[in-house]
C-alpha cells in the first residue's frame, strides 16, 4: 500500500451561513443543501489524505432531528476515519450556531464512503491511515463493521462473510 498518512491530516473544517436561498418554508436549512455541504467538506478531507480525485460511494443514514434556522452558522467537520484500498470512510460533525444568543449544538453526523480514482476514472491505491487519538481510534475500530454492514445491505457481501459483524452480535457461539 501506498505511505501512511495520519488521521488528523485529512481534517477540514467548513463554515457556512444559512441565508434565505437555503431555507424552507419554515425558514430552516434545507435537508438536501445540507447533505450538498456535507458532501463537499467531506470530498476535501479524502482528497487531503489520498492526493486524488474521489467520488462519493455512500452516505450513511442522514437524520434531521435538529432544525438548523435561518441566519445560523453551520460548521461542518469532516476527518478520514479509515482506509482500505480505494475507499475511505470520512466522518462529518455538523453544529449550528446562533451567534446573537450564544447557542451552539451538534444537530448532525453522518459516515461518507468515497473511492479515490485515477485520471481515467479507476480505483487507485491510497495511503494506510493511522489514528493517533483515542477518538480516533474508536472510529478506525468501527469503520471495518460499518464498511461490512454497507456491503451486506448494498448485496456485496454475504451476511455469513461479515466477519466483524457476527463478532459484535456472537453469532459465531453454539446456541
Amino acid at each position: 500500500m501506498a505511505k501512511k498518512k495520519f488521521a488528523r491530516e485529512s481534517v477540514t473544517i467548513m463554515t457556512e451561513m444559512v441565508l434565505p436561498n437555503d431555507t424552507n418554508t419554515l425558514n430552516n436549512l434545507m435537508g438536501g443543501r445540507l447533505m450538498h455541504w456535507m458532501d463537499i467538506v467531506a470530498a476535501i478531507s479524502a482528497q487531503k489524505h489520498s492526493n486524488r480525485i474521489v467520488v462519493t460511494a455512500s452516505a450513511d443514514s442522514i437524520s434531521f432531528k435538529q432544525p438548523i434556522n435561518l441566519g445560523n452558522v453551520v460548521t461542518l467537520k469532516a476527518q478520514v476515519t479509515r482506509s482500505f484500498n480505494s475507499s475511505m470512510e470520512v466522518y462529518i460533525e455538523v453544529t449550528a450556531e446562533d451567534i446573537p444568543a450564544s447557542k451552539k449544538l451538534t444537530t448532525h453526523r453522518a459516515f461518507f464512503t468515497f473511492v479515490a480514482v485515477d485520471q481515467n476514472g479507476r480505483p487507485i491505491e491510497i495511503p494506510e491511515l493511522i489514528p493517533e487519538t483515542a477518538e480516533e481510534k474508536e472510529l478506525y475500530e468501527g469503520a471495518l463493521r460499518r464498511r461490512q454492514l454497507r456491503l451486506v445491505l448494498a448485496k456485496r457481501m454475504k451476511p455469513e462473510d461479515a466477519q466483524e459483524l457476527k463478532s459484535i452480535f456472537n453469532l459465531d457461539q453454539p446456541s
